[in-house]
């Protein structure tokens, strides 16, 4: 390489590290608010964006993977220039707060939703919250088929009728949230009796909805708002509908504050606009989920929150993800 080309490449390199301490150093250190989301930013940029108006504040948001951002955050220690974890899920938030990387909320930040929806140690709280249902077509599956509890779908009569998303991180919190209540034998007979049905494997929720109203399965495993979402964007109505079983989990997105912020009274005044009546109707018109503050009703195709029968599971729990994962590989479903 001549001598003038290796001096552009060090200069690009001098250029890239500075730039990449600018952002970490300057950039966010001037900010008034730094948030690692989980939440991606077509769902929740605009509210942020609202905030930071109203605050007339500089707010830095670092979109990616729930469990990504808190790996990241684990791996940044004191040096993290995170404010506030927004988490898609509650197992990371747990994972962080078993680390000691979480502050205790205020009272009336903690208190602002039910108990079975916030940190058992008052280091986190639920934003907004989904139900796992089973999305199925009336056409193809007759009342009486309907299960009551998850362990009915292992009637032969579901053979090569049914589909779940292995691969997907709710699926998963959801075998993780069986494992945890009903111990690990009973959660990989319940696996592996789906298994030999013959149960379909898809991506993620969204494939399984469209898979149910084309016909190539009858019923699937999934998220209870993704029907809701996906029937706004068609002009005829989807005719497909939601089951709720006996046992309903109701995994939440939520937030934490970092035990190394030096903005917490911002941090607090940002987990108080989600909490708000504002915000609390955003994701219930937006993205059809469940509002936790009980100020907010549902959206009115949904059956409300109090009347769903959720397990005794602390949500912090949710975060023992690898037991899991192994047992999925031990079943050859991942």
């Amino acid at each position: 390489m001549p001598t003038w080309a290796w001096a552009v490449l060090l200069l690009v390199l001098v250029w890239a590290g500075w730039t990449r301490l600018t952002w970490l150093s300057g950039r966010e250190g001037a900010a008034d608010l730094v948030i690692y989301s989980g939440r991606s930013e077509a769902l929740i940029a605009d509210l942020i964006a609202e905030f930071e108006a109203e605050q007339e504040w500089t707010i830095h948001v670092r979109y990616g993977q729930t469990a990504e951002l808190a790996a990241t955050i684990l791996e940044e220690g004191a040096n993290s220039p995170a404010d506030v974890f927004f988490a898609q899920d509650a197992g990371a938030l747990g994972a962080l707060a078993r680390a000691g990387r979480l502050q205790v909320l205020p009272t009336e930040l903690r208190t602002a939703v039910p108990a079975p929806f916030r940190s058992a140690q008052d280091q986190w709280v639920g934003i907004s919250g989904r139900a796992r249902v089973l999305v199925y077509h009336p056409d193809r599956v007759a009342p009486h088929e309907l299960p009551t509890h998850w362990d009915d779908l292992r009637d032969p009569a579901w053979r090569g009728r049914l589909g779940w998303a292995p691969t997907n991180g709710s699926f998963q919190a959801f075998v993780t949230a069986m494992r945890v209540t009903r111990g690990m034998d009973a959660t990989r007979d319940w696996l592996i009796g789906l298994r030999d049905l013959r149960t379909r494997s898809y991506a993620r929720n969204t494939p399984i909805v469209w898979a149910v109203v084309a016909g190539e399965i009858d019923a699937g495993l999934v998220n209870h708002y993704y029907l809701h979402a996906l029937a706004r964007q068609r002009a005829e109505p989807l005719p497909i509908r939601n089951h709720y079983l006996d046992e309903v989990l109701v995994n939440v997105a939520g937030v934490g504050i970092l035990d190394t912020s030096a903005r917490s009274e911002a941090a607090r005044a940002f987990i108080a606009f989600l909490l708000s009546d504002r915000a609390q109707r955003f994701f219930t018109e937006e993205t059809f989920e469940y509002p936790l503050t009980g100020r907010v009703d549902p959206h009115p195709d949904l059956p409300p929150l109090s009347a769903l029968q959720t397990p005794d599971l602390d949500l912090d729990d949710l975060d023992d993800l690898e037991p899991t994962l192994n047992l999925l590989q031990e079943c050859n479903i991942l």
